[in-house]
């Protein structure tokens, strides 16, 4: 499949791009450039080929959940600029 001219035109309308006619030339030949990388891929076999979500395999990489004891109460709010001895003091945003 080839990319014209008038084709990279009207995706630079739809998506309100203002390009000279240097920069039409360029996006062009570089989509034109693309697109035949994706016409490469299309003829690869890909029967027998599972389906995945990543190139390569992935793990989880976060620690195991744990419980633990919480922060007290006093040292949570101590760098607070407002609180009390429940939680942090902000003003009312909807009214009182």
């Amino acid at each position: 499949m080839s990319l014209s001219r008038v084709e990279v035109e009207k995706v630079a309308l739809l998506s309100r791009l203002r390009l000279s006619d240097a920069e039409l030339d360029t996006i062009t030949a570089d989509l034109a450039k693309i697109v035949g990388y994706v016409d490469q891929l299309a003829e690869v076999s890909t029967e027998g080929v599972e389906p995945m979500a990543h190139a390569i395999e992935i793990t989880n990489v976060f620690r195991d959940d744990s419980s633990s004891e919480s922060l007290p109460r006093e040292e949570a709010l101590a760098n607070a600029p407002h609180h009390d001895t429940r939680g942090y003091l902000v003003p009312a945003v909807l009214g009182e």
